[in-house]
């Protein structure tokens, strides 16, 4: 077999907390005005009840309500797959997995926390979502949540991928939302994460009936992902597998890497690797601070690795890993040396893409380009070792919408960035 999958029953009933697994706490959020710990209080303009909670949670596990459930069944659990023609390709001795998070309506590993948001929000009362998106993937998985639970939907969507991804656009429209390119003021400006993150709270912060929903980076949302983690393990069981020797995924804000690695962070012996742009190297260049999530400095300052809450990064294809900051849960793992951290120009990213869509049929997203181009890595590693690795991935979505990305790598117009 190459494929496992489980029933639907098998679903995870709980979310997996890894706070209490952490070898030092995170730091708290400090109020962007008073420089204080945040409370309760200081979110609930934006954020309802039980997501604030989830937030600052300390139990090992949170009941997944059964409203969320019945929505996430539309396709979880996810397929694991073993990549056999790819270790072919390869000849590596390693055995490569990859979960399979491209098969949600989205087509990305987003909707898994935009149900649960949009399911919260509808239940407080909220009539309304605001929320950025890089490359579209959030935005459109928002957009399906929110269709779900008849709640708007606006997404202010970068617009350096606004131009180049037309389609995601087209994708939220279809679920009702409505989008605008990001920043609203600035009309010659690229955009980035920061500035879309200014534009959606500005515009929840100015009305009554809107609460802002984040795609990323913050502890609730990472908490949602750890679905795909926890039933990776059991899909390696049934593939008579042990433990994976090396769990690895892409990382913009860091909600597919904890998704995925957050389930084995208790497993000493498995070692956890973050990949992300090399023109946007939060986590191997940046400094680990408190800063803003947002340009103009609207949102908490969180203690995360950072490049400077002003920083704006080059108009690379995978817009979701374009963000100047990180999760502070996995800043944390990254600073206390239990999750490793690598960066990658684009060029070498697409070329993995390619080798990965040859062997194995399947289109990445950009995003999830930057995972197979580490997991390539370290299978030829295990080739000059001859050791018998174990390596698990999160394939985060497919790439059928950001086919431009692949005519510029084929056609040598994809500007690369220096390694």
């Amino acid at each position: 077999m190459s494929r496992w999958t489980l029933p639907p029953e098998r679903i995870p009933s709980a979310w997996f907390n890894v706070a209490p697994h952490l070898t030092t706490p995170v730091q708290p959020p400090l109020h962007p005005a008073t420089r204080e710990p945040v409370g309760p209080d200081d979110l609930a303009p934006l954020f309802p009840g039980p997501l604030i909670e989830q937030e600052m949670a300390t139990a090992p596990w949170i009941d997944v309500p059964g409203e969320v459930l019945d929505i996430l069944r539309l396709w979880r659990p996810t397929p694991l797959a073993r990549a056999i023609r790819l270790e072919k390709a390869l000849g590596t001795p390693a055995r490569i997995y990859f979960k399979d998070e491209s098969v949600s309506p989205a087509g990305s590993h987003k909707p898994n926390t935009a149900v649960p948001q949009a399911f919260y929000n509808a239940g407080d009362g909220v009539r309304r979502l605001t929320t950025e998106t890089g490359a579209g993937q959030w935005g459109t998985a928002l957009a399906f949540a929110c269709a779900q639970f008849d709640l708007e939907c606006a997404v202010y969507m970068v617009r350096a991928s606004f131009e180049q991804k037309p389609y995601r656009r087209v994708m939220m429209e279809t679920w009702g939302g409505s989008v605008v390119p990001s920043p609203i003021d600035e009309p010659d400006h690229p955009g980035s994460l920061g500035t879309a993150i200014s534009d959606a709270v500005r515009d929840c912060a100015g009305r009554a009936d809107s609460h802002y929903a984040l795609g990323s980076v913050l502890n609730h949302v990472l908490l949602h992902q750890t679905v795909i983690g926890l039933e990776a393990r059991e899909q390696l069981t049934l593939a008579g597998e042990r433990l994976p020797d090396i769990v690895i995924a892409s990382c913009g804000g860091g909600s597919n890497l904890g998704g995925i690695a957050f389930p084995f962070v208790p497993d000493a012996g498995v070692r956890l690797l973050a990949v992300e742009p090399a023109s946007c190297p939060t986590l191997t260049q940046g400094r680990f601070d408190y800063d803003f999530g947002d340009v103009a400095g609207f949102t908490p300052l969180m203690a995360m690795y950072t490049l400077g809450h002003d920083f704006v990064p080059p108009s690379i294809h995978a817009g979701g890993l374009r963000y100047h900051g990180d999760s502070p849960l996995i800043s944390a793992l990254v600073r206390d040396g239990r999750m490793e951290a690598a960066a990658y120009p684009q060029g070498k990213v697409f070329e993995a893409a390619v080798a990965f869509a040859r062997a194995e049929g399947k289109v990445s997203a950009p995003e999830a380009a930057h995972a197979v181009r580490a997991v390539i890595d370290e299978a030829l590693a295990a080739k000059e070792t001859g050791e018998e690795r174990v390596i698990l991935f999160n394939y985060s979505g497919h790439g059928f919408l950001d086919l431009s990305a692949y005519d510029d790598h084929l056609h040598g117009r994809l500007i690369d960035e220096s390694a």
